[in-house]
């Protein structure tokens, strides 16, 4: 009985959200009352169940996220990505161009947001095929790729780090084996996928071309790359470290503090601060602002994962997730499959990759009391499954659609099917890592 009303309460909040267009904080906190209600919580005890739920979600990972945010923007507003862009083209030639745009989109797509990260390098896509000649969406796939695996992959990607919470998996060894399973899996859904849609005609917008930054004023390339990729060194450096055998308790203390991801993201942010701000000529005043412009862009997905984690709370106390626990352990599915389809099914129904990772999350967790189940690809597994088949009730879906000016039937065989095959390889992916790790 208890497992049909958690089902009742998921068919609720998809309702919620798609149908009567409410938005995901609310419908999160709304379900998560209804739920608690349903469930035979004490009604006293449901907001207390709530309250904890967010704090302890938001708690782990706030900063993280919004320190990420930040060194996105700034990479942006400074001209570090259009550096990176313009390096990485005039490196790879035009012989290479998907290549290029490959990589320049998953450098980029690390440290900036998906949508900030989709509104930089629609002028380069737009310049590089009106330079080269070719098909925008067949330039625009291989870019598109690696920005939507980074996003559903990757921390510090909202998603990604809000997974990693929630399963208490390792952040340095969950974005290692992203890369690792990412970068394949963008080659797939880009430049080889790319090639099957190089005759989808699609007039370029005007409207939607920006001015880029003159040379003079753009950072150094080195100096460019190695800011927006810092989070990713310390987090690799810090794991390696952690995992050699060290005996000093000092020393383990030193790595600990700065081994975590929150450390991390402050130093990379503090560095960026300067090599990309006041380095070259910015006021101060002008980076915090910049930083405020941030965390309000992504005020609503804390907010998101604040719901999820509400609701999350709400099945945990209920007990209904050791009936979850029990009943999944008798399915006769690989837990990482599990969690992958769940996601597949709440991204299809809702569109949100962050509300179909977090709302699976919440389902699978009693998977990882099972033995030999890696919670790190467990992240990968349920963030591969939130990117499954976006379709009309996404928010990316029509950004691809309107500013690539394509038919809903084009932007399903382009935008559709990329994000289908990304989520595919992106469970493939886990399975073979799975066999050896």
């Amino acid at each position: 009985m208890s497992l049909l009303l958690i089902f009742v309460s998921i068919a609720v909040l998809v309702l919620l959200i798609t149908y009567f267009k409410i938005n995901a904080f609310l419908a999160f906190l709304i379900v998560s009352i209804l739920a608690g209600l349903l469930l035979g919580i004490p009604a006293p005890q449901i907001i207390g169940s709530v309250q904890k739920g967010m704090g302890d979600m938001l708690g782990s990972l706030i900063i993280v996220v919004v320190a990420g945010a930040m060194l996105g923007k700034l990479a942006a507003e400074s001209g570090a990505a259009q550096r990176i862009a313009a390096g990485m083209m005039k490196l790879f030639g035009a012989s290479q161009i998907h290549w290029a745009l490959l990589i320049t989109g998953f450098i980029i797509g690390i440290p900036l947001f998906y949508n900030v990260g989709f509104v930089l390098v629609i002028p380069l896509i737009f310049s590089v095929a009106q330079r080269y000649n070719l098909p925008v969406v067949y330039i625009g796939v291989p870019m598109m790729a690696a920005l939507s695996v980074t996003h559903g992959f990757l921390p510090p990607h909202p998603s990604p780090t809000a997974l990693v919470a929630q399963f208490h998996a390792d952040m340095g060894t969950t974005l290692f084996y992203g890369i690792l399973i990412g970068f394949p899996t963008s080659i797939l859904a880009g430049p080889v996928f790319a090639k099957a849609v190089r005759n989808i005609k699609a007039p370029m917008l005007s409207t939607f071309k920006s001015v880029d930054l003159p040379e003079s004023q753009l950072p150094g390339l080195g100096v460019s790359i190695f800011s927006s990729l810092l989070p990713v060194l310390l987090l690799a450096i810090t794991t390696l470290v952690t995992m050699a055998t060290i005996e000093n308790d000092v020393l383990k203390t030193v790595i600990a503090f700065f081994s975590d991801p929150a450390i991390v993201m402050l130093i990379s942010l503090a560095v960026a601060t300067y090599m990309l701000g006041l380095r070259m000529g910015m006021k101060m005043k002008r980076i915090m602002d910049i930083y405020v412009e941030a965390v309000k862009d992504i005020t609503i997905l804390l907010l998101i994962m604040g719901g999820a984690g509400s609701l999350k709370q709400i099945l945990m106390d209920s007990g209904v997730s050791a009936e979850i626990a029990t009943l999944l352990n008798g399915l006769d599915v690989h837990p990482l499959i599990l969690g992958w389809t769940i996601a597949c099914v709440i991204r299809v129904c809702v569109g949100s990759a962050t509300v179909a990772g977090l709302t699976a999350a919440g389902i699978v967790l009693p998977l990882l009391d099972q033995p030999g189940v890696n919670p790190n690809l467990m992240v990968l597994a349920v963030g591969a499954g939130s990117l499954m088949f976006s379709h009309v009730n996404d928010s990316g879906f029509w950004l691809f659609k309107e500013y690539f000016n394509l038919s809903i039937k084009d932007t399903i065989r382009s935008w559709s099917l990329m994000e289908t095959i990304v989520a595919i390889a992106g469970i493939i992916g886990v399975m073979i890592l799975d066999a050896f790790v």
